[in-house]
């Protein structure tokens, strides 16, 4: 199981999750470009340590990204979808992808994503953080497909 960032712009929640990837054995890819500098010590900062024990690819974009899935599928956690990913069929070797903080994906990426899945909320907010979308999606994926660690 895999963690894609779109286009993150806050150091900090990359590191977070870097350091959950780290935690839970899921690999993380970025896709670029990102904002902010790669070797800000802010993403240091949030994934102390742990940055030494994920396995992070840096994509120079989404069609670079897309050429190195193989057969995997994509995953987009999206607001805008209307199917819960408690009610998704998870594979152990999907890409769980999260957009940038600001404005998600830009609809060429939803339109590559395998399928589009929300994390239900209360409607009178907008949305979780993307740190913590990612570690509420990963555990749950893991969770369905038995691969959560011991």
């Amino acid at each position: 199981m895999r963690i894609a960032m779109f286009e993150p712009e806050i150091a900090g929640n990359v590191g977070a999750v870097l350091r959950l990837g780290a935690c839970m054995g899921a690999g993380i890819d970025l896709i670029e470009p990102l904002g902010f500098t790669w070797d800000d010590r802010r993403v240091r900062r949030a994934a102390m340590d742990y940055i030494d024990e994920v396995e992070v690819t840096r994509h120079s974009g989404f069609d670079a990204f897309s050429a190195e899935l193989g057969e995997r599928r994509v995953i987009l956690f999206t607001t805008k979808a209307t199917r819960s990913a408690y009610d998704f069929a998870f594979r152990a070797d999907d890409v769980l992808l999260f957009g940038k903080e600001s404005a998600g994906v830009p609809e060429h990426v939803a339109a590559a994503s395998h399928a589009m899945v929300r994390l239900p909320m209360r409607a009178e907010v907008r949305s979780l953080n993307v740190a913590t979308s990612a570690a509420i999606a990963l555990a749950e994926a893991l969770r369905q497909t038995g691969t959560l660690p011991r």
